[in-house]
């Protein structure tokens, strides 16, 4: 896997977040944003997009495999 860092803090992500990024920005996208500034980029609580990951792997998403 790839070595991706935060658009805006420059923090490595994880591929989860990755996932996240590209099922809420878009699956073509090419910079990602960590939990903490996407959070703060959608103007949402970091535990709710944790929920989120949660929910989508429960679902079956092919992002978060």
């Amino acid at each position: 896997m790839a070595y991706y860092k935060c658009l805006k803090c420059d923090k490595s992500i994880e591929k989860d977040i990755l996932a996240l990024n590209k099922k809420l920005l878009g699956r073509n996208i090419m910079k990602f944003f960590c939990l903490k500034c996407l959070a703060e980029y959608l103007e949402l609580p970091e535990d709710l997009l944790k929920d989120k990951i949660n929910d989508f792997k429960r679902q079956g998403c092919s992002l978060f495999n």
